[in-house]
């Protein structure tokens, strides 16, 4: 046991490294993008919301078509990957790089790992759900897939990319602040004492 968890341990290690290198070149821009997602000044939120709004008003007076929309992000994006790392150490200075930053560009990367491989592992334990229970398995698809369908069929498209992009920006900082932990435990409290409730009127 504790072979195989130095092992996947050691792994994991090895993964970060390599992401790190990879990732070098983005190593300013991470850190500042992390300070924003982490809320750790308290306009940081509404300036997500609102570079969000705005992008997504952009979107909505252009109207691009999906093929035009595709080509533009990927555009984008190879943009970036290519100006970034030029950019980045004449804006921020690479001087400034301390040992500090260069810890938390590591946690940073270890994250980024950490979050790959629960994606991985979700994705392994669906096929395995398939192989040993193929009722409940396509039992579950085809009700989670026609929930999606009815939910994309009832919301516009935009407006329903809009909301999912702005959650999962504001995720990080809602998790840095305990808001999301804390709003599951008032659930978990209300649904304790709605058990208890239906317990006793039971007896």
């Amino acid at each position: 046991m504790a072979e195989g968890d130095n092992r996947s341990t050691n792994l994991l290690a090895a993964e970060t490294a390599s992401l790190e290198e990879q990732l070098q070149g983005w190593g300013e821009v991470m850190l500042m993008t992390d300070k924003v997602l982490r809320w750790e000044r308290a306009w940081f939120p509404p300036a997500i919301m609102g570079v969000v709004s705005l992008v997504f008003l952009i979107i909505y007076y252009l109207d691009p078509s999906v093929l035009s929309g595709v080509s533009c992000f990927v555009m984008f994006l190879c943009l970036a990957d290519y100006l970034v790392p030029i950019l980045a150490p004449r804006i921020f200075g690479s001087n400034k790089w301390t040992t500090e930053q260069q810890q938390r560009f590591h946690e940073i990367c270890s994250n980024l790992v950490k979050t790959r491989r629960r994606a991985v592992g979700w994705w392994k334990r669906l096929f395995t759900l398939k192989e040993e229970k193929p009722k409940m398995y396509f039992m579950t698809m085809i009700i989670s897939l026609a929930a999606v369908a009815w939910v994309g069929q009832q919301v516009h498209n935009l407006l329903l990319t809009y909301l999912i992009v702005t959650f999962l920006l504001l995720l990080p900082g809602l998790n840095q602040h305990g808001i999301i932990s804390k709003y599951i435990g008032m659930a978990k409290r209300e649904i304790n004492k709605l058990l208890k409730q239906k317990e006793k009127k039971n007896e």
